[in-house]
């Protein structure tokens, strides 16, 4: 008898450069392992100050120029196109996130792994505004969804979903983007997908 198939709690940022870098792998991965995902996009400004993190505007000046070296690398490394200053950054993600639930919430989560993965690529190697209401929208008609999502995105429901994900990532003791949360053990950063594979390969 084979072990039932596992489930990935996915907390992310939409304005993540590294959840930007790992998306696609992930998505491949947890489809090859036939693993459920949880699509959980979390406001990092609540979860920062819970985790002793900080906006990237705070940080060290040497951790804000190694950061640059490693996108550049990684990028370089996974063969992901990346601008690792882009024109929209720092760029509000709530917009963005909340439209994930939306879609999440209406279309089911295959659709909102594939608008993620346009709204990461739509910051980190097009430069485009994914806080813009019309970024939005032409991202929503490209991947052939309802226009409607996007008035939805507004509603009481979405933001009480969107909250209760970050208060999930916080009870997770999550504290940074991407991090995958499978049976309580949290693997954080697109570096950690190896280990990720190997847990789900377990299952």
């Amino acid at each position: 008898m084979t072990d039932p198939a596992s489930t990935v709690d996915y907390f992310f940022a939409p304005n993540s450069p590294w959840t930007y870098l790992g998306h696609t792998r992930f998505v491949q991965m947890a489809r090859a392992a036939g693993a459920t995902v949880r699509v959980r996009p979390m406001d990092l400004g609540q979860v920062f100050p819970q985790s002793g993190g900080l906006p990237l505007a705070k940080r060290a000046p040497q951790r804000q120029a190694y950061r640059l070296v490693e996108l550049a690398r990684f990028a370089q490394w996974l063969d992901v196109p990346l601008t690792p200053q882009p024109r929209f950054f720092p760029v509000q993600a709530n917009p963005a996130a909340q439209l994930i639930v939306a879609v999440d919430r209406h279309d089911g989560g295959d659709a909102a792994l594939q608008l993620t993965g346009a709204v990461l690529a739509a910051v980190w190697a097009q430069e485009r505004d994914i806080a813009s209401p019309d970024c939005l929208a032409e991202l929503l008609a490209d991947g052939g969804l309802p226009a409607e999502r996007l008035a939805q995105s507004q509603g009481p429901d979405v933001l009480a979903a969107y909250q209760a994900h970050t208060q999930a990532a916080i009870d997770a003791q999550v504290f940074g983007a991407p991090s995958y949360v499978v049976d309580g053990e949290i693997f954080w950063g697109q570096d950690r997908l190896d280990f990720l594979q190997r847990k789900l390969g377990a299952k």
